[in-house]
């Protein structure tokens, strides 16, 4: 069954975010998965621990190609480089099987 993340973050860098973005999707779509929705957020009225500027969901068609994309060493590699310089903080707002 699909699964999907629905993901807030405090982009500090939109630039460097971007360069990870463009590095990261071709991988994803190797993995079956693919954005939703995507929020570019100009006021947050209730904030997690940071503010949030940035809300977006991520899907893929099953939690095993899920676990296998965000642990694959490229996908790594390039979360090191662009994602973690980039993202001041991260939260995962929600998980849950996507409706067909």
């Amino acid at each position: 069954m699909a699964v999907e993340l629905l993901v807030g973050l405090h982009v500090s860098n939109p630039e460097l975010y971007a360069e990870y973005r463009r590095q990261m999707t071709p991988l994803l779509h190797q993995h079956q998965g693919d954005f939703g929705c995507d929020f570019i957020v100009q006021q947050s009225l209730k904030p997690a621990d940071s503010a949030i500027n940035r809300v977006f969901t991520i899907y893929f068609v099953s939690q095993e190609l899920m676990d296998s994309f965000f642990n694959h060493p490229d996908y790594l590699a390039i979360r090191q480089q662009y994602f973690q310089p980039a993202v001041a903080a991260s939260h995962i707002l929600a998980s849950y099987q996507k409706a067909d």
